[in-house]
């Protein structure tokens, strides 16, 4: 052959090794679809394919098994020399090539197209080319908005606050192993850090599920009706309520510039009944006024309700999470704590936020049905959670409102007097956890490339590749009895003529044999056996 082919007794030779990559890729590929599939299946949409019959906790058992086989198929790949392939396409620019791809397909939908599926009446061709110039407008705005450039300066915002605030050693260095080592999915965490220093704020955040008490709460902290309430998901987006001279409503957009408004004009963008799934791709909303209990830097924040009716709003409450200083979990009396609670909870410990529990509603218990409730929370917390946290009954009713101001005055009005040391004490929190997960992942890379000598002057990585040459050669040995047993399947009517021949040329060279035995069949089967397998 003119092709030479390096080959080596302890290494694949160069096409085999582009074969193993390739089926990695493949395999890869394949992990990314079950991650979409989960995705998918938790969704909204109208076209919806599969059925959520995965549970939460089912989900992070499926997620933690696709990123073991990931790391396992690295380690698989350096076994050979082989390194992934790490050019990776822009996600901005791959939306952008999706959102073309997308144009094109809805030309599909125009008249001239639609009349080879049969003739298109006069009264429908308007129809549908506002159809298609609606939904292709649609896609270049969105197309336009990712094309503005999103990204942002930290190391030089972290430049401008090292004079000024506390860890910027440690941020500068996370900023830079995060950039030097390709870790943007800790990017938006490092961002909302470095907002933080900036603001320097404290946000004391309330949480709970739809219809929990949460906009009735803090409309009565305030000592206002500004916030609207409703049996229906009212919060559509996290709403921001701090202090400033005069009342004002700052709205951000994903798809136009900043608004301001009276402040009368909330309802407009946190209401599900006028602002239904986020339609208006509102972002953020800030609503200041001169109310005491906000003079303090201390800014409280009611979250969308999360639950199957606001889907869309719990998913922007996960977003809001780690800006998040305390988190205030509300309690439905009224069908006491569920699964989605004890998430909440557990999300905002492990974003290194404290909470505190309240039990809403709670003029609707009697005294008694009270203390079991509350009992129950706790110990139901500390059961699932491992967390010692006690629940408050409170309630905005007049004649129960008593125990939401002694609530108030307890544990949140401590808080305004020491709301800059509680900033310091957040951040370092913040910070600390990030710097935790990017070490994480430091070390899952460190110890994928390692080499670790093993007792005797083994290495780990010629152990590994001895096993998983053992494994091969099992399934190859597992594969030859398989398709031995096949072929014995296929083969037994030529296998029992043979015996015959072999029985009657026996009876012919010894006249006087007359019977036949048992370990003489058994002799003539087996030679039967092995002469007939071999050819």
């Amino acid at each position: 052959m003119d092709m030479k082919i390096e080959e080596t007794s302890n290494s694949l030779n160069s096409f085999q090794k582009r074969h193993l990559q390739s089926i990695c890729e493949h395999v890869d590929g394949l992990l990314t679809d079950m991650e979409s599939i989960l995705a998918a299946a938790a969704s909204q949409s109208p076209f919806q394919k599969y059925k959520n019959d995965v549970s939460p906790a089912q989900g992070k058992v499926v997620v933690d098994y696709l990123s073991r086989i990931r790391a396992q198929m690295i380690r698989v790949l350096e076994s050979q020399d082989l390194v992934p392939d790490v050019n990776r396409i822009g996600a901005a620019h791959a939306l952008r090539v999706t959102l073309i791809a997308a144009q094109v397909a809805l030309e599909e939908l125009a008249p001239k197209t639609m009349r080879g599926y049969g003739q298109v009446p006069e009264g429908v061709i308007q129809e549908l080319n506002g159809i298609v110039n609606e939904l292709q407008g649609l896609a270049l705005k969105l197309s336009k908005y990712l094309s503005q450039g999103l990204g942002q300066d930290l190391q030089g915002r972290l430049a401008r606050l090292e004079q000024t605030s506390d860890g910027i050693d440690l941020l500068k260095l996370l900023e830079r192993i995060i950039t030097d080592h390709g870790l943007v999915e800790f990017r938006p965490g490092l961002s909302v850090v470095v907002d933080h220093l900036e603001r320097n704020d404290f946000e004391i955040a309330l949480f709970g599920r739809v219809s929990s008490g949460k906009s009735s709460l803090l409309n009565y902290i305030l000592q206002s009706d500004v916030l609207p309430v409703g049996v229906t998901p009212i919060t559509a987006v996290p709403t921001r309520i701090k202090y400033g001279t005069k009342p004002r409503l700052t709205v951000w957009f994903a798809n136009k510039e900043a608004e301001q408004h009276n402040i009368e004009r909330l309802p407009e963008y946190v209401s599900e009944l006028e602002n239904p799934g986020n339609t208006k791709h509102v972002t953020r909303i800030v609503l200041e006024y001169p109310w005491l209990r906000l003079s303090s830097g201390v800014i409280f924040v009611d979250t969308p309700g999360l639950g199957s009716l606001a889907t869309s709003g719990a998913a922007e409450t996960l977003a809001y999470l780690p800006r998040c200083d305390l988190g205030v979990v509300l309690i439905d009396a009224a069908s006491t704590l569920t699964q989605e609670d004890l998430s909440t909870i557990g999300t905002l410990y492990q974003a290194a936020i404290p909470a505190m529990i309240l039990l809403s509603k709670a003029d609707l218990l009697a005294p008694g049905e009270q203390v079991q409730s509350l009992k129950y929370i706790s110990d139901h917390i500390q059961s699932e959670l491992s967390l010692n946290l006690s629940a408050s009954p409170v309630s905005v009713i007049k004649d129960h409102a008593r125990t939401l101001e002694q609530w108030f005055e307890k544990e949140i009005l401590p808080l305004y007097d020491r709301h800059q040391e509680l900033v310091r004490q957040s951040l370092r929190r913040k910070i600390g956890s990030l710097s935790e997960a990017v070490e994480a992942v430091l070390r899952l890379k460190l110890e994928s490339t390692e080499r670790r000598p093993l007792e005797g002057g083994a290495d780990l990585k010629e152990v590994e590749k001895s096993l998983r040459k053992a494994t091969g050669e099992m399934t190859e040995v597992a594969a030859d009895c398989q398709r031995f047993a096949d072929e014995l399947v296929n083969l037994g009517e030529f296998i029992l003529f043979g015996i015959a021949e072999k029985l009657i040329e026996l009876r012919r060279q010894n006249r006087t044999m007359k019977r036949v035995s048992t370990d003489l069949v058994i002799s003539i089967l087996t030679q039967t056996t092995l002469e007939t397998t071999r050819t």
